[in-house]
């Protein structure tokens, strides 16, 4: 009975592949005759079929040769579609290789159809790299990563040993880009720091990959290799738009103002001309109390630039400053109560320009220019910002 039933799966088996072979001959109903032998292999029983695994090979490569043809001929075609054939002649061949590659009866081991496979794999090579710039243009980036992790990956298949695609594709520095661009956009720490390594290797590119390694310790939420990552960024590529603004800010969150100043003057040493690097410094430097100094560089960048509206803050709120800490000596608030009232005046018309100049900016101008009202006993002025105060709250 046994024999008997293992005779009709064989004969069944037969009659399944030469439809197959039939399919293939006339280039006709390919995805059925794919889904027949993947049915087959998912089989534990055939799973180890060469001639099974060679006729899916003949089917893939039938439709990549259909689909190239018509894309050639300029014909409408399912471009996804044959992508997604390239993918799976890698995957496909690249696992019959490891069969193919087993160890004969006398240990030796010899694999029959490497060079063959490797060849045509290498042929169609470029539209691994060219199915994930079609993804990134579809903005499907997890497809697109998947193809430019194959690209990657494959270099290292023992199918490619002779191609030493590491040393000497020229595109794979580029593939490591963009996958961890990919990666970038999904937000994925892992995927952006994979290939990292190599993505260094771009150099056209390395501000950006510089940038990525950063967003990739940001999300793994490692503050110290993030901090670390912007000072390598800014150290290579000081008027890069992404590192200087974060490291800056970074070390005023933290109150290291004198670090915020030392990088502002080291960024105004590669770009002088920057009123982002002067502005910065002016706020270091309103930071430390250095107040007359932060006053002037502010009025060179109004100068230059008179909407430049964070200037004006800056200058407003470093006469706003002295004359609150005058003012917190209550004995002798006499003593100091005519400079104080100057302070105030001289804050004034910068906080109001401020005001024009960011009318959103709320949480900035309105607690000062409601304590400057109040203080140069300004009625009309004060009840007007009284109220908006109270709106606010």
């Amino acid at each position: 009975m046994v024999g008997f039933l293992f005779s009709l799966c064989c004969f069944a088996q037969k009659k399944q592949l030469q439809v197959v072979k039939e399919q293939v001959k006339a280039g006709k109903e390919l995805d059925k005759a794919e889904k027949t032998l993947q049915g087959l292999l998912d089989d534990s029983i055939y799973r180890k079929e060469n001639r099974i695994w060679l006729l899916l090979c003949d089917v893939l490569i039938k439709q990549y040769e259909l689909g190239n043809e018509k894309l050639y001929l300029k014909q409408q075609y399912d471009t996804t579609a044959f992508f997604s054939v390239t993918r799976k002649l890698y995957n496909t061949m690249s696992r019959f290789d490891t069969l193919d590659a087993c160890s004969n009866s006398i240990g030796r081991i010899q694999p029959k159809y490497r060079l063959k496979h490797s060849i045509f794999l290498n042929s169609i090579r470029p539209n691994l790299f060219n199915g994930g710039s079609f993804f990134i243009h579809k903005n499907d980036y997890q497809t697109a990563f998947n193809f430019f992790s194959d690209y990657l990956c494959s270099a290292k298949w023992p199918l490619f040993e002779k191609y030493d695609y590491i040393e000497k594709d020229a595109l794979m520095p580029h593939a490591a880009y963009w996958a961890m661009y990919c990666g970038y956009k999904l937000g994925d720490a892992d995927k952006i720091m994979l290939f990292k390594d190599i993505a260094e290797r771009d150099t056209s590119m390395l501000n950006f990959v510089r940038q990525y390694e950063a967003e990739a310790y940001l999300l793994k939420k490692d503050t110290t290799m993030y901090v670390k990552s912007l000072q390598v960024g800014f150290e290579q590529y000081p008027n890069f738009a992404f590192f200087f603004p974060r490291l800056a800010e970074y070390y005023v969150k933290m109150g290291q103002y004198g670090k915020a100043l030392d990088l502002s003057e080291r960024a105004l040493k590669a770009d002088s001309t920057s009123l982002l690097f002067k502005f910065a410094k002016s706020t270091a430097l309103l930071n430390l109390g250095r107040y007359d100094e932060s006053i002037q560089l502010c009025l060179k960048i109004i100068k230059e630039n008179a909407s430049f509206s964070d200037a004006y803050y800056n200058i407003g709120l470093a006469y706003f400053n002295q004359a609150i800490e005058l003012n917190k000596d209550r004995q002798k608030y006499r003593a100091n109560k005519e400079k104080i009232i100057t302070l105030y005046q001289r804050s004034k018309p910068y906080m109001e320009k401020f005001r024009e100049l960011a009318p959103t900016a709320k949480s900035k101008w309105l607690a000062p220019l409601y304590t400057i009202y109040l203080n140069l006993n300004m009625g009309k002025e004060f009840d007007e910002i009284d109220k908006l105060r109270k709106e606010k709250y």
